[in-house]
């Protein structure tokens, strides 16, 4: 995410880093270089233009020229300025008082729409709102049944009626079931074309009169850099969205878009999508994206995802568990697999300070051994799991082919678990009373 702009702003404030004192000078031929990356990125020039004009004459004052580190004060003025042109804080759905809330989901086709309609949907089902998506998009074909599947997988119910009936008509019939039903919160996924026309925004401006949304969320693709602006301007214009999502912001996006939306159509990005699975999706913190586009990490992201499949009850157990010295393989494979929940682990690091592209280059990230473990594990017999003592030669050779690995991955999971339960007994060594409620392994 914005890895090609945070190496770009990373070199132009080495120019700031080798000086011990900065003239103005010094500031403004620094400004070029960022102004370069941020062109380079996509961003709309008239921000760019803004933006630079900004800084520089923030950077340019005594505070920053006369400081005995100016190169921070630029990087601080340069985190301010980045904030403020994406929205300064994270905004959210708004909520109606008088249910249900009613989320009118628009964009071109191939945006993600239908998919960040569930997305939306099963974050707030989370969150024990009661929500319903409606099939509004009776021109595309299969994106009914697309809705049903993905809507099936997250736990949320579908409302359509085929693709006879005008979607005005669809939409009013959605929420009026769901106002029977007693469900609180109304998606609707309408449709999309390949480029904006007349005949689609008059139907969204017709779903738009007919139901009165809570929300008219606009999804953008923030891999089509300034084009997304542009779309992005032309639905305000003529629907007054309340906000964005951008989506694919998992890909070599370069950054154009999310630093360039809030701006141009004074809407807020109110979500981010971040992968392919339903649950990749995020809320949009600009302090926090501003951050990771520093070079700065995310940490705050970081807590929250830990948090989110953080179970308070198996906590509880593993540290007794540590204590008696009955650890197994199963438990082995449960940290790793809530450790996987959080996200790839190249997504994990990325939020770490200091670990940008560059800290990375080196470093081998096998997303698939924990697909490894988990085979190997649960190639062995429930005993074997509790009493890895008993495994021989014989029952590793059987484990490997019932796994589809080698006997040396085997042992080297086996001498894993080995190393683990030994830094175990370490802790463990200072007697009751050592561990707080929330101890985490340290892999």
């Amino acid at each position: 995410m914005f890895q090609s702009l945070a190496d770009k702003m990373s070199e132009a404030f080495k120019k700031f880093k080798n000086k011990g004192k900065l003239t103005e000078a010094d500031v403004k031929a620094g400004m070029r270089e960022i102004k370069l990356a941020l062109l380079e990125a996509d961003v709309n020039f008239k921000v760019v233009k803004e933006f630079v004009a900004k800084v520089t004459e923030r950077a340019v004052g005594s505070d920053v020229l006369e400081s005995l580190m100016p190169a921070q004060q630029i990087v601080k003025i340069v985190n301010e300025e980045l904030c403020a042109i994406m929205g300064k804080e994270n905004e959210k759905l708004v909520i109606s008082s008088k249910p249900p809330t009613v989320v009118m989901m628009t964009g071109l086709q191939g945006a993600g729409k239908t998919t960040h309609c569930a997305k939306l949907a099963a974050l707030y089902k989370k969150q024990n709102k009661r929500p319903l998506m409606v099939a509004c998009d009776v021109y595309r074909p299969a994106a009914i049944k697309q809705l049903e599947v993905v809507g099936e997988k997250v736990g949320v119910p579908v409302f359509s009626m085929g693709d006879k009936l005008s979607p005005v008509d669809i939409a009013k019939a959605g929420i009026s079931y769901a106002e029977k039903n007693g469900m609180d919160m109304v998606f609707i996924d309408t449709a999309g074309r390949l480029h904006i026309d007349e005949v689609l925004m008059n139907e969204l401006k017709g779903i738009k009169d007919a139901v009165n949304p809570t929300e008219i969320l606009l999804v953008i693709d923030a891999m089509t850099g300034q084009d997304a602006v542009n779309v992005a301007e032309s639905f305000n214009s003529l629907l007054d969205i309340s906000g964005v999502i951008l989506t694919k912001m998992d890909g070599d996006t370069r950054g154009g878009a999310a630093l360039s939306v809030r701006h141009v159509t004074g809407k807020p990005i109110k979500f981010i999508g971040t992968g392919e699975k339903l649950d990749n999706i995020e809320p949009f913190h600009p302090d926090r994206m501003a951050s990771r586009i520093l070079g700065m990490g995310d940490v705050l992201s970081l807590i929250e995802k830990a948090q989110e499949n953080f179970d308070e009850k198996k906590a509880a157990e593993l540290e007794k568990k540590m204590r008696e010295s009955t650890f197994t393989l199963e438990d082995f494979l449960d940290q790793f697999r809530q450790m996987r929940n959080m996200g790839s682990m190249e997504q994990i690091m990325g939020m770490l300070p200091g670990m940008n592209k560059g800290a990375l280059k080196d470093v081998q990230i096998d997303e698939k051994k924990i697909d490894r473990m988990e085979a190997i594990i649960l190639s062995m017999t429930k005993k074997e799991r509790e009493k890895p003592d008993i495994i021989n030669s014989s029952r590793k050779k059987r484990i490997a082919a019932g796994s589809g690995n080698s006997v040396e991955e085997v042992n080297k999971l086996l001498k894993q678990f080995d190393q683990t339960c030994k830094i175990m007994k370490q802790f463990t060594s200072g007697g009751k009373g050592k561990f707080g409620k929330k101890f985490r392994l340290p892999f």
